[in-house]
């Protein structure tokens, strides 16, 4: 079983920053991906940013320039440094993996973290 724990969600004005983690653990053999989603209600889930195994990142448009994901690969870990946060970035965010186990590769989900952006 794979749990993946996410934290740093919160209130922030308009402008300012937050950083968000999450923990991947269990029985994995490897992560082949980590990435942030996020959902605003009565909207589809988005992606905001992944990376791969290789390190290589794609962001959603709506964050270029503001959001850095980063892995730290030791500790099966993704961060999302979100910079210059906006109103239209309130939502709750939720980490995402796909994740090598010996029976196979699986994607999991966190519970998710609320981030809202006060005007």
């Amino acid at each position: 079983q794979v749990q993946l724990v996410e934290s740093g969600g919160g209130l922030v004005q308009a402008g300012g920053s937050l950083r968000l983690s999450c923990v991947a653990s269990g029985s994995i053999f490897s992560i082949n991906y980590m990435a942030w989603f996020r959902r605003v209600p009565g909207n589809e889930r988005e992606l905001v940013a992944e990376i791969n195994s290789s390190g290589h990142t794609n962001y959603a448009d709506s964050v270029k320039g503001r959001f850095t994901i980063s892995r730290d690969y030791s500790k099966n870990t993704v961060n999302l440094e979100m910079n210059a946060l906006k109103s239209a970035d309130t939502a709750v965010y939720y980490c995402n993996a796909g994740v090598q186990l010996v029976s196979g590769r699986y994607v999991y989900w966190g519970q998710g973290t609320q981030v809202t952006v006060s005007s």
